[in-house]
């Protein structure tokens, strides 16, 4: 391994601890990470990078599941009152959190792509003093919102990566670029980016993940597999509410609507090509036992062990609903909210960062291939590169975890966060020097 990157990581390690407890202390769910985000765009602006972001790396039309204008303009709010900048905010509005940042070696050789994500989940936090964060005193402030997930070491790893490229920037060829990417969680945000062109020149594309299945520091995967093709759907059946004693026959009733459909949408036939799932997560409907109702609302999901797969239960899903409106003569708007790919990672990528991962000190099991488990909008960026003839993969770095992901308890063993640096440096050292451009 290079001595300098090793040095630089292992240095490092205070300050990615104190960056990593800083945002988990303040965490923004997806498209409201206005604080995340201006703090990720002053560190780069700091370090020399050159720096979009906004509009310029998010495309509005692409865009799902955006909070409410009233959701935006209060965490804007929040943000600004817990130190964010108001000239970067100011160039996020609407949502717009997206960060790329740019080293460009001046010399000819690949374009790297690091994708690094930045948003909580919609969590309360642990309260009691068994649980680290509180007890140490950087649990959420953010009432309802937390780092259960990781994505504060996500991000503190990706501002770690960037000051150790700086440090051998004389030794790197070709230009690398880091994508600091908002609402993971519900996969709605890496298609925006995506389609603004952002990863169009990459031609080796890394994620990254802490845990998931990989439960000790040391431990690296270097191509998660098994994407879910996912699709996230909201929907409203809107009615005619009438007296239910008085004149029944005057309504149009939303909520049998919607239970007509979540019955049938469980019914969607499996598939023999491979593995389907759906999911009605939640029916509210109805305004009293004496009104026929008039409303009724469901969040729904279908995935699929492949893009072609979920296509087959979504389009399905489509019809039921569309079908449950016209027997019960009431209308329905259906919204996607979030919606990831399947696809697989380039697996003679994989074999070269596991070749590379057991020269890293810290490293002490490295598997080419692994489980990535669930749905990851990360699969945008993996297939827009592959498409465009480059390679991509998704990376696990192992670490001991509190609970599970997304539990009010979680937590994790900072010493992942200099060891993930040192990788990802050495990765971005090797890929950079040794490798021509893949097209």
């Amino acid at each position: 391994m290079h001595p300098k990157i090793a040095n630089l990581a292992d240095g490092l390690k205070e300050t990615l601890v104190a960056l990593r407890r800083d945002l988990h202390c303040y965490p923004e769910p997806g498209w409201t990470e206005f604080r995340t985000a201006s703090l990720v765009v002053k560190k780069l602006k700091e370090l020399g990078y050159e720096v979009h972001y906004g509009s310029e790396v998010i495309k509005e039309e692409a865009m799902m599941g955006v909070p409410t204008p009233e959701e935006l303009a209060r965490r804007q709010k929040q943000a600004l009152e817990q130190g964010a900048d108001p000239e970067i905010v100011a160039r996020m509005e609407g949502g717009k959190t997206g960060v790329m940042a740019i080293l460009d070696t001046g010399r000819p050789g690949p374009t790297l792509g690091f994708r690094f994500d930045m948003d909580a989940n919609d969590v309360e936090e642990a309260r009691d003093p068994d649980h680290r964060p509180f007890a140490q005193g950087f649990a959420s402030k953010n009432p309802g919102a937390m780092h259960a997930c990781g994505h504060d070491a996500h991000t503190a790893i990706g501002l770690g990566l960037a000051e150790v490229l700086v440090g051998i920037k004389d030794e790197l060829k070709g230009r690398i670029k880091l994508v600091f990417q908002p609402a993971e969680e519900g996969v709605r945000g890496a298609r925006a980016m995506v389609e603004a062109g952002v990863v169009d020149d990459v031609d080796y594309m890394l994620g990254i993940h802490v845990g998931i299945s990989n439960r000790r520091v040391g431990q690296v995967v270097c191509g998660g597999q098994g994407f879910l093709a996912t699709t996230k759907l909201d929907v409203t059946f809107t009615g005619v509410p009438a007296h239910a004693g008085g004149e029944p026959e005057a309504g149009h009733n939303a909520l049998l609507a919607a239970a007509t459909a979540a019955l049938n949408l469980h019914a969607i036939s499996r598939h023999s090509g491979g593995a389907t799932r759906i999911n009605v997560g939640t029916l509210v409907a109805g305004s009293g036992r004496n009104v026929i109702p008039s409303r009724a609302e469901m969040k729904i999901e279908t995935r699929g062990a492949t893009t072609e797969l979920n296509d087959f239960v979504r389009e399905r899903a489509y019809k039921i609903l569309q079908g449950a409106a016209l027997m019960h003569e009431v209308e329905v708007e259906i919204k996607e909210t979030g919606a990831a790919l399947g696809g697989e990672v380039s697996a003679s990528l994989a074999q070269k960062l596991a070749d590379i991962a057991k020269t890293v000190p810290g490293v002490t099991e490295v598997a080419e291939f692994g489980p990535a488990g669930g749905s990851e909008d990360y699969s945008y960026f993996m297939a827009r590169v592959q498409e465009l003839g480059g390679q991509a993969t998704y990376v696990i770095l192992g670490t001991e975890i509190a609970a599970g992901h997304h539990n009010a308890r979680f937590d994790i063993n900072e010493d992942v966060l200099p060891l993930g640096v040192k990788f990802l440096g050495e990765v971005a050292y090797r890929l950079s020097t040794t490798l021509p451009p893949t097209r």
